[in-house]
């Protein structure tokens, strides 16, 4: 299985247990998530980890911050504490750009 198909599977690990995801902290909702991916490298070592959470995380991030601020770069940099160009070249490469 493929890393990514792994970190999908451990995402929707926590899907599935909805109601419990709902009253946790988004902490603990990785941890879980790490912990199923884990499981299911069945002893394989990964590479690239760090990078594919990372791009987990932030994209749904980056589209909730750029809902939350109604298309607003210059709010959605300053919410986030990052530079416009930052913005601009993240929005870009998880394909959020208007």
């Amino acid at each position: 299985m493929s890393e990514a198909a792994m970190i999908d599977t451990a995402m929707a690990f926590a899907i599935r247990e909805k109601e419990d995801v709902s009253n946790k902290p988004l902490r603990a909702c990785v941890e879980d998530a790490m912990k199923e991916y884990f499981q299911n490298l069945e002893g394989d070592i990964s590479n690239d980890l760090y990078q594919i959470v990372l791009s987990e995380v932030e994209e749904p991030l980056f589209r909730s911050v750029m809902e939350y601020t109604r298309g607003n770069q210059s709010k959605a940099a300053e919410m986030m504490g990052i530079n416009r160009g930052t913005l601009r070249k993240k929005l870009k490469m998880y394909s959020l750009h208007q």
